[in-house]
Order: structure tokens, then sequence, then C-alpha cells
């Protein structure tokens, strides 16, 4: 067991001297555009050559790119909150623009508009409110949503809400009824994903994951006093070992459905330390706080099953329908994972995200998965995130 939490306590030795403090970036559509005084000065520490690496196999980028686009996401996160004080009611949503590298924010009023520029964001006009579209979500958020729908969330850039169902089952009768529903309540579209979403739990195996009976998840991000992980991985007591087999702690507090977070207790010699880890695709990555990157970020995924891997943010407070019940709040991105992966690090630059829930696909053909916000975990539970 020490192995592994030496290594990391070394780790977050070296990398608090040459650190790379990252980013968070979102996608837009036809919008202002900020002038050149009002954007942010770029960041000019240097991101780690690995995580440079990743971002150019992932998205498509060359190593300046990668550098551009990091920093730009990283003004963005900054902004993001700013805006939204800015517009006050009139606030539609934001997301960014990897083509401009700015943030967009919607508005249901002109009036807001100019503060809402004054913050650096660009400005597009809709008709629907965020606080509007979050109460059609939620009167779906009651409805009694069959297998073949598999979420829905509100997309600011459409400015409605979006139901995906499973292409399979697009004509099942009670997915068209459910539908039917949820367009007589707002702004309703509908889209198609390949798969139903499922958990991403696994029987015991090796790698460097934790264990609860015959269960294999992720370590989510450390907190004072533990770490923090997927509710579905095991209820309130449940006793937890580490890669070695030597106990860890138990499970203090767990949801799943409805939510899908827990937190458990760290001793017998085992201690917490701020860092992800990169699985030699990067280089292990500090934590420095929890920033909420906005829609159209890059972010990333580390789980014990399939490592390292990279993509987008494509939704936020997304109603994921899991066979087992619904579960609120979700992030949705177009980052892979597999059984075992469940509970890992979603992390975007230095700043956690959220903890790995479920999703479909793999990551031999690619496929979509959500995360349970670490913000919320925290609040919950009244924890603090351990940040270098």
């Amino acid at each position: 067991m020490r192995r592994t939490t030496a290594l990391r306590t070394a780790l977050s030795a070296v990398l608090l001297v040459g650190a790379w403090a990252g980013a968070g970036f979102p996608s837009a559509s036809a919008a202002d555009t900020p002038t050149a005084g009002t954007r942010a000065t770029p960041d000019t520490r240097q991101a780690s050559t690995g995580l440079l690496a990743a971002m150019q196999k992932d998205f498509g980028l060359t190593e300046s790119q990668a550098k551009a686009r990091l920093s730009a996401e990283k003004a963005a996160t900054a902004i993001q909150p700013k805006a939204q004080r800015a517009a006050g009611a009139s606030y539609g949503g934001s997301w960014f623009d990897p083509t401009t590298g700015g943030l967009t924010v919607a508005v249901t009023s002109e009036k807001a508009a100019a503060s809402v520029r004054a913050t650096g964001a660009a400005v597009r006009r809709v008709t629907h409110s965020a606080r509007s579209l979050d109460a059609v979500k939620a009167k779906i958020d009651r409805l009694r949503a069959p297998a073949g729908v598999s979420s829905w969330h509100v997309d600011p850039a459409a400015n409605e809400v979006v139901v995906n169902v499973v292409s399979s089952a697009r004509s099942d009768n009670d997915v068209l009824a459910f539908v039917e529903k949820a367009k007589n309540v707002g702004p309703v579209s509908v889209q198609q994903t390949a798969e139903a979403p499922r958990t991403f739990s696994a029987g015991t195996v090796g790698g460097d994951p934790y264990y609860t009976g015959n269960v294999r998840c992720s370590i989510g991000f450390s907190v004072h006093g533990g770490f923090v992980t997927a509710g579905h991985c095991a209820q309130a007591g449940a006793s937890v070992r580490g890669w070695d087999g030597s106990g860890i702690g138990n499970f203090q507090g767990s949801t799943f459905p409805g939510d899908d977070y827990a937190w458990v207790s760290v001793g017998n010699g085992w201690w917490t330390v701020p860092v992800v880890l990169g699985w030699g695709t990067v280089s292990d990555q500090l934590v420095r706080g929890s920033a909420v990157a906005p829609v159209g970020a890059s972010i990333c995924r580390s789980g014990s099953t399939t490592h390292w891997h990279c993509g987008s943010v494509l939704a936020t407070n997304e109603t994921v329908n899991y066979s087992q019940g619904a579960v609120y709040q979700m992030t949705k991105t177009s980052v892979c994972a597999e059984p075992g992966d469940s509970g890992g690090s979603f992390i975007s630059g230095d700043q956690a995200q959220g903890v790995t829930s479920g999703g479909w696909g793999n990551c031999s053909s690619g496929g979509e998965t959500w995360h349970q916000p670490i913000n919320e975990i925290l609040n919950r539970y009244g924890l603090t995130l351990h940040t270098a």
C-alpha cells in the first residue's frame, strides 16, 4: 500500500515546484466577440509536456494550439461567474467557443448586454432565461422516464431543453409519450444517442483502485480526512481496501440514485495528497481548486481501468436515466470510460470537476460519460477539498 501513497507524496513535492496552473473551456456559435482590450491576459505558466501531448492527440491540435486553448479556457472559467452576476435575471447560460477562444453569455434583455460585455464575454440575445429553462427541466424531472430515454439537460446555446433518446428506441411508444409530455412543458428538442447510460463499477481486478466487497471503483479526489467517489460503488458503512488489499477506511456517506456521490474516511496508515494520477500518459496533476469549467471546456478523466482520457464538457445539470433510477445535476462529457473507472477524477487543468458516474460506449470505439460535480459533493458532506 505504501508504494502508491509514498509515490504520490513524492510527486506532490516535485509538482509543487514546477506545476502547471490549468484551465477550463466552452463551445459557441454566432455571437458578438469581445474586443482585444477586454480579453484576459494569456496564462504564460507552462503546461506539462504530457498534458499538451494528450490535448494534441485527443483534439487534433498542434502544441501551440493546445497551449492557446488551455490559456483561453482558463480565462473563460474565470470570467464565467462574473458574467453571470452581471447578467442578473437576464442570464440565459454560457458556453465557450474553441474557434474564437472566448466565452459567450446568453441574455434575454439588451439592458444586461453592456454589463456582460464589460466582463470580457461575448453576448447573444435569447428568448428564455436560464431560470425559466431550469424550471422546464425540473418539470420534466418529475416525469417517469422509460429506459429508451437516456438523459435531458438545458442547452444554453440552443436556448431550449434537449431530451436524448436511444436511437434504437426512438419509435417506442413509451418514449414517444414521454417526449410529447416533455414538449408540452416548454421549449424542448430531441436528439439521439447510440446507447443507454450505465454505471462503470466492475468486479475485482488488478490496477490502482479501491475495493468494496468484490467491486472495484476508482478514487475521485482527496478531501481532508478521506476521499470522494461515486455513490453506486457502495453504501454507507462499507469497508474499503486499497490496491494491495489493506484496509483504508469506510464509506461515511453514500447516495445513489438521485445523486451519485460518496465519501470514504482514510486511516490505517493511509493518507491523502492533492494529486490526480496521470498513469504515465501525462505527469500526475496537482489539484489547486474546484472552479467549474464552462460548457465546451476541455476536461480529462483518470480511472483505474482506462487510466487517462480527455474530451469536452457537453452539458451541465443533466438528468441521467440509469436503470437503477434517475440521477440529477450531472455533467455530460465526450470522455470515454469503462467498468472500474467509476468514482474516478474529472479534472480541467488543475481544477477538480467531479467524480465519474457512468455513461455509454468504451475507450476503443468512443462514447460519453457523466460526472457528479465535486462542489455539490463537498457541500453535501461539509468536506474540504485537499489542494496544493
